[in-house]
């Protein structure tokens, strides 16, 4: 399996973004069980799952404070990796 992510340090915290499909972010249930099956990826890293609709505006859900700030961060300015699993 491959999916996108991104490992970021920011104000002392050091944290994972991954892109899911959109509808994941949209169900608390579907996102928790999403971030459970990343946290092998990434352990001990908060994560927070980005979704993006058929627009391209991205909705994020995880730690509400690394939401917020990735809220003001362009998409285009994540250093984006592919991850095998």
């Amino acid at each position: 399996m491959t999916f996108d992510g991104a490992v970021i340090r920011e104000q002392g915290v050091t944290f994972a973004l991954v892109v899911v499909k959109h509808h994941v972010v949209q169900s608390r249930f579907e996102a928790a069980r999403a971030i459970t099956s990343f946290q092998s990826c990434f352990p001990g890293v908060p994560i927070v799952l980005v979704g993006q609709d058929s627009r391209g505006t991205p909705t994020y859900f995880g730690r509400p404070d690394i939401a917020r700030f990735m809220a003001s961060v362009p998409m285009s300015a994540v250093p984006w990796k592919t991850y095998t699993i």
